[in-house]
């Protein structure tokens, strides 16, 4: 049970629990897919093929670098790149702008967010892995989901909305989270 939605029916698919509810004079599919790239495809793709929705929203966490972002900010997410591809024939480049997706965001959010592009990969960002980003995207924020959901999507042309709060900063030289479990999950719970 949630909750939020109390008299939930909880069901179960091969990525995770899901349930029906009425939201907004709506009824609303909340599904829970996983965690990393391989459970965010194949949740997604499960989603879309049994259930057709009109549109997706994913909502979720992520972290952000310090300075140019603030720990709790909500943030939409208008492009994406996947970028823990690592090509040994030869630069990385293509395959990389193949994996990532341009989102348009609604005119009108229902809460305040940032709009930024999103480094997604499955990993957390460390210290060391900002350096290795930084030198070719400068990014804001990063996550393990969002660019397999976005390309998923886009494939099935199935419109979808990523938002992400931020629930841990890391800088050139310390990542708030890194063997902090209780600090991220306290500012994921917010």
């Amino acid at each position: 049970m949630t909750p939020l939605f109390p008299t939930a029916q909880i069901q179960t698919s091969p990525y995770g629990e899901y349930f029906f509810a009425e939201a907004g004079g709506e009824r609303v599919l909340f599904f829970h897919g996983g965690w990393g790239k391989v459970a965010a495809a194949g949740s997604t793709q499960y989603v879309i093929d049994h259930f057709h929705p009109a549109r997706l929203i994913n909502l979720g966490t992520c972290g952000g670098v310090d300075g140019r972002i603030q720990r709790l900010d909500v943030v939409a997410i208008e492009k994406i790149v996947i970028y823990d591809i690592a090509e040994a024939m030869g630069g990385a480049e293509e395959a990389i702008a193949h994996y990532s997706t341009v989102l348009p965001l609604p005119a009108r959010l229902p809460v305040p967010v940032i709009q930024a592009t999103m480094y997604s990969a499955d990993r957390d960002l460390t210290a060391a892995g900002l350096q290795e980003l930084e030198d070719a995207h400068r990014p804001i924020v990063a996550d393990w989901e969002s660019g397999a959901i976005a390309w998923v999507a886009e494939r099935n042309a199935t419109p979808v909305l990523i938002l992400r709060g931020v629930t841990d900063l890391v800088g050139a030289n310390k990542a708030e989270a890194a063997g902090n479990r209780p600090f991220y999950l306290e500012n994921a719970i917010v």
